[in-house]
């Protein structure tokens, strides 16, 4: 009888959020590739704002995205089978398998956990018995004792996997020591015994200067310290709102966009490319008074866009935004940020917050939330694009569609009807010919995620904003799968260089550490 494949397996968890875990375990995943193994990641249960579609048409975290891309394979909703995308303070949708399960708070998501279970554990299974290698992510910190009931994410996952665990801790916060030993000592004696060593994170210096540390750390714990990680200064998406990108462009760019910061921002990785070029100076706004005047105002997707539209108009950005497109100045809404520019959105089921709230008025539209999910892949050209926006005509691309509602045009009558100028036209993932979006004069809205994502419609957009500053268009399309593709292996090349990939390689055959 043939024996069913089992890969080895090794998991990397964190003291905190933002130890590094996600970038940790692409670096594992490439590294492994490059010598030789069929590597695959996974994450259990992610919290993210920040998701994509697969060519299946189920959605999944970006971190596990940039995990896969890493590991040089296609993503998969296995290896992310639970994702939680908070829609308030409280409160989450819960996203199974890549599909809407419901939304629900945090107690009531917490009484669902363990009917998970099974399904997180067929995933990994699934994946396990395809690979050589699983790198599995854990989420937040093991030392959440009050979430330890029932837990997927974290020293529970590593049960059902049998994995052994590297913990990480990131020196830029400080702590990192007291971190490292609180998080093992806060766990029951068999989950220490799963933790087979720690790796100090994001380290500004000399490594020299942690040795007496690293040694007193060793014998506190009785377990190696695996590597020093220097701070890294890489292009690559972000899994989160702890990004560092938020914090603004150093570039001075001749192209100034700005992104309004939404306190529930989405899919931000939309925006990564543009920022990437040096013709342009990117920057996140929260306040009226740091608008200015920029070339591009975008709205960007939301989790939550009647309450995203709401703060906007308490904090007076609306009023700013408004005054610029009277003045002429381009706007441009993607996903949720098209919802807001039109003239109504209505939420009869609940999906957001319930009723109806009237939008920015700059387009003719009327959104209608729905519990139905629109998750698909999409690719297609500009089409009919107008004002500062029309020299994309004919400009190709490749995106995604997540969103709970549809968008129609008003006329003026008030009926619904198809939009009569398209800003995007294209074909989804079956094959079905698509006409979404909306131009016109100098604003556009269109549902599309990671729009700018292929080269030559980042380079068309900065070129179409040049061209109406009276400047000769300058940027050149960029391969940006080359370039993440350099960025990995860069990711690959420090991890090689400081961390102890002997031990690691012991630690994922389950060999005895000397």
């Amino acid at each position: 009888m043939k024996q069913e494949k089992k890969a080895n397996v090794i998991m990397v968890m964190g003291t905190t959020s933002n130890a590094g875990k996600t970038l940790l375990t692409a670096g594992l995943c490439r590294v492994f590739r490059q010598d030789g193994y069929k590597v695959a990641p996974f994450k259990a249960q992610n919290m993210s704002l920040n998701s994509f579609i697969t060519a299946e048409g189920l959605e999944m975290a970006r971190g596990q995205v940039i995990q896969a891309e890493a590991a040089g394979i296609l993503p998969s909703v296995r290896m992310n089978p639970v994702l939680l995308k908070p829609v308030n303070e409280t409160g989450s949708q819960v996203i199974v398998n890549g599909q809407v399960m419901g939304n629900m708070t945090a107690y009531e998501y917490g009484q669902h956990k363990k009917e998970l279970i099974p399904l997180v554990a067929a995933s990994y299974q699934a994946l396990a018995s395809e690979y050589d290698i699983i790198v599995i992510e854990g989420a937040g910190s093991p030392a959440e004792i009050n979430l330890r009931q029932d837990d997927i994410a974290n020293m529970g996952m590593a049960e059902i996997a049998d994995a052994p665990v590297i913990l990480v801790g990131d020196i830029d916060r400080g702590g990192v020591f007291a971190s490292l030993y609180g998080t093992v000592t806060l766990l029951e004696p068999e989950e220490q015994a799963r933790i087979k060593g720690t790796v100090i994170n994001k380290f500004r210096g000399d490594p020299e200067i942690l040795r007496p540390g690293l040694e007193m750390l060793e014998k506190l714990l009785d377990k190696p310290v695996l590597g020093v990680v220097p701070y890294l200064k890489l292009d690559l998406d972000d899994e989160d709102s702890l990004s560092d990108r938020f914090e603004g462009s150093a570039q001075d760019g001749l192209a100034d966009i700005a992104v309004i910061r939404l306190p529930r921002i989405a899919n931000f990785t939309d925006f990564n490319a543009l920022s990437r070029m040096s013709e342009v100076n990117l920057r996140y706004v929260e306040a009226a008074a740091e608008l200015g005047r920029p070339d591009l105002v975008i709205l960007p997707g939301t989790k939550n866009t009647m309450a995203d539209l709401g703060w906007l108009r308490q904090n007076g950005l609306e009023t700013a935004i408004l005054r610029h497109a009277a003045a002429g100045g381009a706007v441009m809404g993607i996903c949720g940020g098209f919802q807001m520019l039109g003239q109504l959105l209505e939420d009869p089921e609940g999906v957001e917050q319930g009723g109806s709230m009237a939008g920015l008025g700059l387009l003719k539209t009327r959104t209608v939330f729905s519990k139905e999910k629109t998750r698909t892949q999409v690719e297609g050209r500009f089409e009919n694009p107008q004002g500062i926006f029309a020299s994309l005509q004919g400009v190709p691309f490749k995106g995604y569609e997540i969103h709970m509602g549809q968008t129609r045009f008003e006329t003026e009558k008030g009926r619904p009807q198809e939009m009569p100028a398209c800003l995007t036209c294209g074909k989804d993932q079956a094959g079905q010919a698509i006409h979404e979006g909306l131009a016109c004069g100098n604003l556009c809205g269109t549902y599309i995620h990671g729009i700018f994502d292929h080269e030559a419609s980042a380079a068309g957009l900065v070129n179409a904003l040049l061209k109406a500053k009276g400047l000769e268009p300058c940027t050149e399309a960029t391969n940006w799968e080359d370039h993440k593709e350099s960025q990995y292996d860069l990711l690959a090349s420090a991890l090689r260089d400081s961390l102890d990939m002997k031990r690691i390689y012991q630690i994922l055959e389950g060999s005895d550490l000397p």
